[in-house]
């Protein structure tokens, strides 16, 4: 799979250990706008996804969070690998840990029929909800999150997809 950027703070020079959370996230795309998850609380948009658990392999991940977190059933013989962003810096909660992270991204197209959400405690609390989205408007929205508990690094990572995508005239 291809490297479509790394973002690299190289802020982690006195870290002893490393934590690493790798992700796999889908992209759908309709009628030229693109499947989101918009977290009402904090009003930031990402890509349907999360992390990959233990013996799941990226694709097997990105197709059980997307469900969850969309409702979407996404169909597998669709599913096209697009890149990865590799991500890494000092841990925001301890300052001897780097946090690791490649995020894959595939596109693919979805069953037209969504199902219900499966949402975790903390995605029930943002209230994330499935939105077809212009691209410019997600990168807008993203760049202006003021207070969230997320690294700001986050919502740049999917602001800078959707610019790739929008140069490549995917969307």
């Amino acid at each position: 799979m291809r490297l479509l950027f790394e973002m690299d703070k190289k802020d982690y020079a006195q870290c002893t250990h490393s934590f690493v959370r790798d992700s796999a996230r889908s992209i759908i795309l309709h009628d030229g706008k693109v499947a989101m998850i918009h977290s009402l609380k904090y009003d930031y948009y990402k890509f349907p996804g999360g992390g990959i658990e233990n013996g799941e392999n990226p694709v097997e991940a990105m197709i059980r969070e997307t469900r969850e977190e969309a409702g979407l059933v996404v169909r597998p013989e669709t599913i096209k690998e697009y890149g990865y962003v590799h991500r890494i810096q000092k841990s925001d909660n301890d300052d001897t840990e780097c946090f690791i992270q490649d995020n894959y991204y595939y596109l693919c197209d979805v069953e037209e029929m969504p199902v219900a959400q499966n949402l975790d405690t903390y995605e029930s609390k943002e209230a994330y909800t499935l939105e077809y989205v212009d691209p410019e408007t997600a990168i807008m929205k993203n760049r202006s999150v003021k207070e969230s508990p997320y690294n700001q690094l986050m919502f740049e990572r999917e602001a800078l997809v959707l610019e790739l995508l929008i140069k490549e005239r995917l969307v």
